[in-house]
């Protein structure tokens, strides 16, 4: 099975959607760790995603200096 591409901006979607339901009260609680895991995840990968961003660009900028 392939990995999805990723794309932080449908993750950062995606995240706030979680909290949003979080703190709406609405969420079931038996549903309630699933998807603060899920949120967990998906913070990890932007992280993950936005410190690649920055040692391409750093790279680049470095390349034309």
């Amino acid at each position: 099975m392939t990995k999805k591409e990723f794309s932080f901006n449908d993750a950062v979607l995606k995240i706030e959607e979680i909290l949003k339901n979080i703190e709406s009260g609405e969420l079931d609680i038996d549903k309630l760790s699933s998807e603060v895991k899920k949120a967990s995840e998906l913070i990890r990968e932007c992280q993950k995603k936005l410190k690649t961003t920055e040692e391409e660009i750093n790279k680049i900028f470095r390349d034309i200096s």
